[in-house]
């Protein structure tokens, strides 16, 4: 029987400290702008007054460490029109860079924007889950870096009866697209998939 590889992102354990990202980074060799693994902050909420004070009124942020879901259905395998984006036995997508003609089709099409283009390559990058070091008996990097251990991954099924079966929050895209195949704990003001009040915060 095929095993479907996922990840685990504990969104109540995860501070936003990105140490998972730049592990990411450091494995990879990835040059800047490119970023297999994206942690983000959303929240909302708003002030409002009372008896002339401003006091806070449903104000909440969280944080969010999203990269490839390997998804049951990849939009990004059905757009690449040379085969060089592909599933392969254990549910890793990952791309083939002898393939890969740079032509972006699967960036565009990504509802979580996992493909990203290296300019220095002229080809498509994104997330494998680290299969060599998988191969090797260790952990995904970014999975290995976590301080706060927010990360894990295994089988789908596995990980499933051990931390549930939710797979999408706000903001992240509705899990009916494409089968995702990760599983969250929610924050506890998280609200699933475009249900939530509020928006992802600019960086600087």
């Amino acid at each position: 029987m095929i095993k479907q590889m996922a990840f685990y992102f504990n969104a109540s354990a995860c501070i936003g400290c990105k140490t998972c990202e730049l592990a990411c980074k450091d494995k990879n060799n990835l040059p800047i702008g490119v970023r297999l693994r994206h942690v983000f902050e959303y929240g909302g909420g708003n002030w409002k007054k009372n008896d002339g004070y401003w006091i806070p009124n449903q104000i909440f942020t969280y944080f969010v460490s999203s990269s490839c879901m390997h998804c049951e259905t990849p939009i990004c395998v059905e757009v690449c029109p040379t085969g060089a984006m592909h599933k392969n036995e254990n549910g890793i997508v990952s791309v083939d860079k002898n393939k890969c003609i740079g032509c972006r089709l699967c960036q565009q099409a990504c509802p979580y924007g996992a493909p990203q283009f290296n300019d220095e390559k002229g080809v498509m990058a994104k997330c494998d889950l680290c299969m060599d070091l998988i191969d090797a008996g260790e952990n995904p990097a970014c999975v290995s870096a976590c301080p706060q251990r927010a990360l894990d991954f295994g089988e789908l099924s596995e990980l499933q009866a051990k931390y549930g079966t939710v797979s999408g929050i706000d903001p992240l895209p509705d899990p009916s697209l494409t089968h995702p195949s990760v599983v969250i704990t929610p924050h506890r003001y998280s609200a699933l998939s475009g249900q939530g009040t509020g928006k992802i915060k600019v960086e600087v």
